[in-house]
């Protein structure tokens, strides 16, 4: 068997655990209806891949950390470790070798970002990831997902008597005192400063500024200016 062979049977191997993956996570996330739903996932492996190829990141490891990266979300799971453990089983028994696991559960477990207060990401890889799923969060499919994810709490769209927050424990971040508007202003507004990767940076620019001008509008209807 050539070299040339070999590399055909690895790209064979890895789009089959890649449509596995995908399988198991329309299962999983179909039917949500908190922004994290298949449609998320689907955007975010869009971008990532994207992303990857501008940046030179190991596409396969990119692309199974973005379908699976929602998988053992602790806000879309009952419990958080019997999601982890299952998905460490499913991983075991797809055929992905084990140090492209271990780098897919890493950049999983890792990535989040829970106030704000996270170390970056160790490898090339996870910035893609990571930047990608912010990618999702800001511009104009980010506005549609802060008020889907707002109804699904039960938050307000604002209240002009709750101030929003600097700092915040991981406590208080999934479960404090919070409007949809505020949350632009706690997470949202922050993440085009946040992208690891040049281009991701470069997509993040024109998103950021249609939030900012989403902003203006909404206040001057507020208040019956507009």
């Amino acid at each position: 068997m050539t070299q040339q062979d070999d590399v055909h049977l690895e790209v064979v191997e890895q789009e089959r655990i890649l449509l596995a993956a995908e399988a198991l996570v329309k299962e999983k996330l179909e039917r949500d209806s908190s922004g994290h739903d298949w449609w998320h996932i689907y955007r975010v492996v869009q971008t990532t891949k994207r992303i990857a190829a501008q940046e030179g990141a190991d596409g396969f490891v990119c692309e199974l950390a973005a379908l699976l990266h929602d998988v053992v979300d602790e806000k879309l799971n009952a419990d958080p470790a019997a999601a982890q453990r299952e998905l460490e089983d499913w991983l075991a028994d797809s055929g992905t070798p084990a140090a492209q696991i271990a780098h897919v559960l890493e950049i999983i477990s890792t990535m989040s970002f829970k106030g704000g207060a996270r170390p970056p990401m160790r490898t090339l890889e996870g910035q893609v990831v990571q930047d990608a799923d912010r990618l999702d969060a800001i511009g104009a499919v980010g506005i549609s997902r802060v008020f889907a994810y707002s109804g699904w709490k039960g938050r307000p769209i604002h209240d002009p008597s709750v101030i929003a927050r600097e700092q915040m424990t991981v406590e208080e971040y999934r479960g404090g005192n919070d409007t949809a508007i505020n949350h632009f202003y706690e997470k949202l507004l922050k993440l085009k400063e946040l992208m690891n990767t040049p281009y991701a940076r470069h997509l993040a620019e024109e998103r950021h500024r249609f939030m900012e001008q989403y902003l203006q509008q909404f206040y001057a209807e507020w208040e019956g200016e507009r």
